[in-house]
Formats: structure tokens, C-alpha cells, sequence
């Protein structure tokens, strides 16, 4: 909860990467911008990351 408090308060989220961070479970969580903000930059950043999550 401490990570997530400290990710909401980040203005400048793509450069300080609080996008990827994830639940204990590998979940995506949430995200300030919102939950397809963030599975868009993490795909941007690694295309098969979520390939498997989403065949699930």
C-alpha cells in the first residue's frame, strides 16, 4: 500500500516507471491514469508481458 500511496502522488509517471509496478498476484492493480493506460505503456514496453494474461 506504502508503493501504491507513492505511485499516486507521482506527477511524472512515465519517467519515474510506477506503471510497472504490480500486485503480489501479477495482476495489473491500478493505476492513476487508469487500468488501460497502464496496460498500454506496459505492452509499449514489453509486447509479450501481457500476451499470456490475456489468453488466460
Amino acid at each position: 500500500r506504502a508503493a501504491a500511496s507513492v505511485c499516486a502522488r507521482n506527477a511524472p509517471a512515465l519517467f519515474v516507471p510506477c506503471h510497472r509496478v504490480l500486485r503480489t498476484d501479477g495482476s495489473l492493480g491500478g493505476f492513476a491514469w487508469g487500468i488501460e493506460i497502464k496496460r498500454s505503456l506496459l505492452d509499449r514496453e514489453n509486447p509479450s508481458l501481457l500476451s499470456a494474461d490475456s489468453q488466460a
